[in-house]
């Protein structure tokens, strides 16, 4: 964590996202870790998305937000990569979105919104590609995220243990 991305902000709605991003690193960091080959390619039905296609969006979302809080409304849709790239993408993108709430000022949007938006989303996407990890027959370990070390700012790749996990 760098010290901008620990210093909490004037606003309590922006520390709120934050949080919730660092609570995105880390339910998205315990979906896409330890994925056999081959999953990011799987899919279930022809026109469904496959995993690397879900998170190529999540990655979509998270630039969209990381443009919101410097008050920009930009949406770009990034050709899908392979697995192991989308999953350094995304631990980027959140890595950028993070700076961005940390520097959060006036032409920043709503929080409301930009929670709304892209954060939710990328929390109902990482529940598909959790949800497509079990039926790709390699479940992850459901957790009391309740009792999980989530920390504002830390929203890397290098993410705490589980403290409760259960099957």
């Amino acid at each position: 964590m760098s010290e901008t991305s620990e210093r909490p902000s004037p606003d309590p709605k922006i520390d709120l996202l934050r949080h919730t991003l660092a609570t995105v690193a880390y339910r998205g960091g315990k979906a896409v870790r330890g994925a056999p080959a081959g999953f990011g390619a799987f899919r279930v039905g022809e026109t469904s998305r496959t995993p690397a296609e879900i998170l190529a969006h999540i990655g979509d979302l998270l630039d969209w937000g990381c443009h919101m809080a410097r008050g920009e409304y930009k949406w770009h849709d990034a050709t899908p990569l392979p697995w192991d790239q989308e999953v350094e993408r995304f631990f980027s993108c959140l890595a950028r979105f993070e700076e961005a709430l940390a520097a959060a000022d006036e032409r920043c949007f709503e929080p409301e919104r930009i929670f709304r938006g892209p954060i939710a989303d990328s929390l109902n996407h990482i529940g598909q590609i959790a949800m497509l990890r079990r039926l790709h027959g390699a479940p992850i370990r459901g957790e009391n995220y309740f009792r999980a070390k989530i920390e504002t700012g830390r929203v890397g790749r290098d993410q705490p243990e589980p403290v409760v996990e259960f099957d």
